[in-house]
């Protein structure tokens, strides 16, 4: 029998039991890709982690993200939990992190011993208009965007769509079925609340009917918004996601850059580990 152990973290929060779970099976090297599927189905959160060693000279550790359905090349919030997993044991202060989607740096402040918070610096995503506009606003019951509707794509693919305020946000109940059918893409939705932006996030293609937070839509959010002038290129927004699911979530991202050229996108947050333990299998 092998002992496979895993520990739990709540991210984007600071709060237990809030934020979004993730496993991390901090040492997966026997394991194979039909295993860590199976286990990721077993865990059923968003996203499942599984540690190896790296296989490029640039990075400290190397992971594989599958959600409860299919492996992803890059997701935000396993990323973030997984440095702050892996933060302690390494100690280092930039943690490198090699995913399917490049080497991906994360900075981590300590408050004393205790990791209190991390950025990431992602991929820069392409993007385009999504061609399927009017059949997703069908899907998600709303007649409108207040910014074109746009697809980014770096590893996990998002569509954006701007609504007018952030009980319109809250108020959504899509039809998974229908957004299924149309695109393996995450349909996310925002608004501007007071200071900061209100955002559903719905993923029903990879089993995951709604997420509590999502790093890799935090950032391409920051990229949307600046491009079409709701705020500036290097402005630093708050993104509060999860409170329709009961697991408040709270994101930070910032895109520096131009209109012509994206220098760099970074996504910060904190989390904390909940929970430790182990499986046994054959």
């Amino acid at each position: 029998m092998r002992t496979l152990r895993y520990v739990v973290a709540d991210v984007f929060t600071d709060t237990p039991l809030t934020g979004n779970q993730l496993a991390v099976f901090t040492d997966a090297r026997d394991l194979d890709p039909l295993t860590m599927q199976a286990l990721a189905r077993e865990m059923n959160f968003a996203e499942t982690v599984f540690v190896l060693p790296p296989s490029s000279a640039d990075a400290d550790v190397r992971i594989r993200i599958f959600t409860p359905s299919n492996e992803l090349p890059f997701a935000g919030h396993p990323t973030l939990g997984s440095a702050f997993v892996l933060g302690g044991p390494l100690q280092k202060v930039v943690l490198r992190l090699e995913t399917g989607a490049g080497v991906i740096p994360v900075e981590l402040e300590r408050e004393g011993a205790r990791i209190s918070f991390g950025w990431m610096e992602q991929p820069i995503p392409a993007w385009a208009l999504f061609p399927q506009a009017d059949e997703l606003l069908s899907a998600l019951g709303v007649e409108r965007s207040g910014l074109p509707i746009e697809l980014y794509d770096l590893g996990p693919s998002h569509i954006f769509v701007e609504l007018a305020s952030p009980e319109e946000v809250a108020a959504l109940d899509p039809d998974f079925a229908a957004l299924t059918r149309l695109t393996s893409a995450g349909a996310s939705c925002f608004a501007r609340a007071g200071g900061g932006w209100k955002m559903r996030v719905f993923v029903p293609a990879h089993g995951v009917p709604e997420d509590a937070a999502t790093g890799s839509a935090a950032g391409p959010l920051s990229i949307h918004l600046a491009r079409h002038g709701r705020i500036a290129f290097g402005e630093e927004i708050e993104i509060s996601q999860g409170v329709e699911i009961r697991r408040p979530s709270t994101l930070f991202a910032r895109a520096d850059g131009s209109t012509s050229r994206i220098e760099r996108v970074g996504v910060g947050g904190s989390a904390v580990i909940v929970a430790r333990g182990e499986f046994r299998i054959p």
